[in-house]
């Protein structure tokens, strides 16, 4: 039930403080007709489109075999009324990829034309609404229907379509992929595998701009947040150009890490870094956080310890011309706290700008948090506003929130109960939830004694470098 609940407060954009809790084929086999109602009732089933038996179990693409006639309901309408009636009747038109819903009239007349209707909406006249039949009636159109045959191509399918219609019945069918510029990532499951070509081809034939289709074939991996993959159709050209929020990025996306998915949460946290601030990104990939902070005005610290992500977070600084704004390291995140945060931030404090810490890494990320204790103990503690730090974990605890925030405390040795918010990012696998602690960094932690610094390893961690659900990605 926690966990339902956050979900709900975080479609709401709610942070709440914690507390103890394809062109068509047109074929014209037969003259039109008057249809009664009987005729036309047939044709009403559950699905426009029935494939032929012959296609399922396919596992090479054969775009002929999909093809069928099928029959489906029109109006006459005079060529003169033509644009009106189309206007009227749009939501009763037949929609389908690669198909017009005008057609010659079968009579041969240039003064009519038929319009093709859906025939799950429409079975007879009585099933016009008031308005619609108002509108018939105005401009002068015979409400009877005729029937029209045409034939269905695989070019005129969707691509949930010509899935179901190849994989076993019974078994999950999925047209759903991650967009990353050019490329199409999917994640199959095993009894989709002796498909994956063929999925490949179909993802790549309904979606134009799709040119190459990747398929997941491990988990990700700790050390550089990257997994393996294999091309199931189009292209090996794996670096994308991708614009997210206005900002636009280029990498090898077999190399680095990226989620599309993560838009949202790039775009809320830039909107909280002002002109002026600081940010220093402990996991900044190839920079969907740091460059929109830097775009704002912010002076950027960028780490990364994957040489490709650091490699392509230089790239994309210079190609979004914020070279000046963002300086860019290549290290451990722990060297990273203690190397060139420790250094730069005395400085920041006594600014008048906020500074903000990023850590991004949901499957370690709170347990870098220890790096943050006794960072400043040599320096005297200072009134001035302390660093925002915005934490990401994941959790399949039943109360996810409690969850993160006992984790995080235990990492900085300091509770931060009812000093801190929780914000719900995304559900990555079932019971697996992405969330954002976010706090002010307790002057306690920061210049207080770290002797007490629970012993902790470096990233990555071997024993935890399952990072990831195969069913997903962050």
């Amino acid at each position: 039930m926690s966990r339902l609940l956050v979900r709900v407060l975080s479609s709401a954009h709610t942070l709440r403080n914690l507390k103890p809790a394809a062109a068509a084929r047109r074929s014209l086999c037969s003259a039109a007709s008057v249809c009664p109602d009987s005729v036309l009732k047939p044709i009403m089933e559950p699905k426009l489109y029935q494939p032929p038996p012959g296609v399922r179990g396919m596992t090479s693409l054969d775009k002929e075999a999909f093809t069928q006639s099928i029959s489906v309901p029109a109006l006459r309408v005079p060529t003169r009324v033509l644009n009106k009636v189309i206007k009227s009747l749009k939501k009763c038109a037949l929609q389908r990829p690669g198909l017009s819903r005008v057609v010659q009239d079968t009579e041969d007349s240039e003064d009519f034309r038929l319009f093709l209707l859906d025939p799950h909406r429409v079975s007879s006249k009585n099933s016009f609404s008031e308005a619609e039949a108002e509108a018939l009636r105005a401009f002068g159109v015979d409400d009877e229907l005729v029937s029209h045959e045409l034939q269905l191509t695989y070019g005129n399918l969707k691509s949930e379509e010509v899935l179901e219609a190849v994989l076993p019945q019974g078994q999950d069918v999925t047209s759903g992929f991650s967009r990353v510029g050019h490329i199409a990532h999917m994640n199959l499951r095993e009894h989709q595998l002796p498909y994956k070509n063929l999925i490949g081809q179909v993802i790549m034939d309904k979606n134009p701009s799709v040119t190459c289709v990747v398929n997941k074939t491990n988990t990700i991996d700790s050390t550089y947040r990257n997994f393996k993959m294999e091309v199931l159709a189009g292209e090996e050209n794996m670096v994308a150009k991708v614009k997210e929020n206005g900002v636009t990025y280029e990498f090898d996306f077999s190399r680095v890490y990226w989620n599309s998915r993560l838009s949202t949460e790039h775009q809320r946290v830039a909107g909280l870094v002002k002109r002026g601030d600081a940010v220093f990104d402990v996991f900044a990939g190839v920079g969907p956080f740091a460059i929109p902070a830097a775009r704002s005005g912010a002076s950027v610290f960028a780490n990364d310890l994957n040489p490709e992500s650091h490699r392509w977070l230089q790239h994309n600084r210079k190609l979004n011309k914020v070279e000046s704004n963002v300086q860019t390291f290549n290290l451990d995140g722990r060297a990273f706290i203690q190397g060139p945060v420790k250094q730069e931030l005395p400085a920041l404090l006594k600014g008048k700008g906020s500074v903000h810490v990023v850590m991004n890494l949901p499957a370690l990320a709170l347990e870098f948090l220890d790096a943050f204790r006794g960072l400043l103990q040599e320096q005297a503690p200072c009134d001035d506003p302390l660093p925002t730090v915005y934490c990401y974990g994941f959790s399949k605890d039943d109360d996810p929130e409690t969850d993160v925030v006992r984790r995080a405390s235990h990492s900085l040795g300091f509770s931060l109960e009812n000093r801190c918010s929780v914000h719900f990012v995304r559900n990555v696998a079932p019971n697996k939830d992405m969330m954002c602690v976010r706090f002010t960094l307790p002057k306690e932690v920061l210049f207080g004694s770290s002797s007490e610094q629970t012993e902790s390893s470096g990233e990555p961690v071997p024993k935890r470098q399952k990072c990831e659900e195969t069913t997903d990605s962050t």
